[in-house]
């Protein structure tokens, strides 16, 4: 848990619930802390042991420990981009989440929808930019139209989104993306019912989970309405049997397409009745009152199943 990113405070919250429902009498359970300053095993005496990187291993009171499996809880840069992951994979660990190239590729919003876009899913018009390149309004807004919304490629959590209604402000959304990311993807504002659709495999089958509905305070799902109550998270999504029809079919392609295993979560908004993908989240959020887990329960799974079924995926995958 932590990580490196705006999403470090949240990745803990996380890491924490992961911990606390875990099995105990299946699972010898340690919270490592992945943190830019130092990697430690913190013990419920918050006491802090270092993590050895060459092997992934900690001494506990002069014993070795090293680990069975990951449980990666870790929200942006390094845990969700592939990073952590690839390491992992180097010193051959297994892991919860997807593979490093899955996890980088999801995390990679331009990329993602780079390799979506053939198989015909439906998105946003989009417009790219990376920094230092000539920032031409006129061309942007002639593209994807106005209101729009600014966001920063390889960022969670709302960090570095705007929402832009005139042309006159978008140079400092621009540079407000750009101060979480050096690619920016600036999208058209789809007016439409949004929904959170959870995608995961569970007991060695992909299984779509029941669907949220997301109702803002705000102008839109940004951080306030995802983490400080700012917005009516409606599970199961008030939708019509055929719209229901319609994201679920749609939700497991894009987890097929991009060739899925782990935990997934995305976002969509209905456009003229057909819903839109927007983004993807490899590690969503875990605590009780985060969407993956709302959904998880909805469908008759405790975050204890939950979270045993992930560990059990990495291990069977391992063999």
């Amino acid at each position: 848990m932590g990580g490196y990113s705006s999403e470090y405070a949240i990745s803990i919250k996380s890491g924490q619930v992961v911990c606390q429902y875990l099995p105990r009498d299946k699972y010898e359970v340690y919270a490592v802390h992945i943190l830019k300053d130092r990697w430690v095993m913190v013990d419920d005496n918050e006491k802090e042991f270092p993590i050895d990187k060459s092997d992934f291993s900690v001494m506990i009171d002069a014993h070795k420990v090293q680990f069975d499996v990951v449980f990666n809880a870790i929200h942006g840069h390094p845990g969700e981009d592939g990073v952590l992951i690839a390491y992992f994979e180097l010193l051959g660990i297994p892991y919860t989440s997807d593979s490093s190239y899955q996890m980088a590729l999801t995390f990679n919003k331009r990329d993602t929808l780079s390799v979506l876009t053939p198989y015909g899913i439906p998105h946003a018009t989009s417009f790219y930019i990376n920094k230092g390149d000539v920032i031409d309004t006129a061309a942007i807004v002639k593209k994807v139209g106005l209101p729009c919304f600014v966001k920063a490629n390889r960022a969670g959590s709302s960090y570095g989104i705007s929402k832009v209604y005139k042309e006159s402000a978008l140079r400092d959304a621009i540079e407000k993306s750009f101060a979480e990311d050096d690619e920016i993807l600036i999208e058209e504002f789809l007016n439409g019912k949004e929904v959170s659709v959870g995608v995961i495999t569970y007991q060695n089958k992909i299984r779509v989970l029941p669907i949220t509905e997301i109702v803002s305070e705000n102008d839109y799902f940004d951080f306030e309405a995802k983490y400080l109550g700012k917005s009516q998270e409606i599970t199961p999504a008030r939708l019509t049997e055929e719209q229901e029809q319609l994201v679920s079919t749609l939700a497991e392609k894009v987890y097929k397409k991009l060739r899925l295993k782990g935990f997934s979560r995305a976002e969509y908004i209905f456009k003229n009745g057909i819903p839109h993908f927007l983004e993807i989240n490899m590690v969503p959020g875990l605590t009780a009152e985060s969407l993956l887990p709302q959904q998880a329960k909805a469908a008759g799974i405790s975050l204890s199943k939950l979270f045993d079924n992930a560990l059990s995926v990495a291990l069977e995958s391992d063999k």
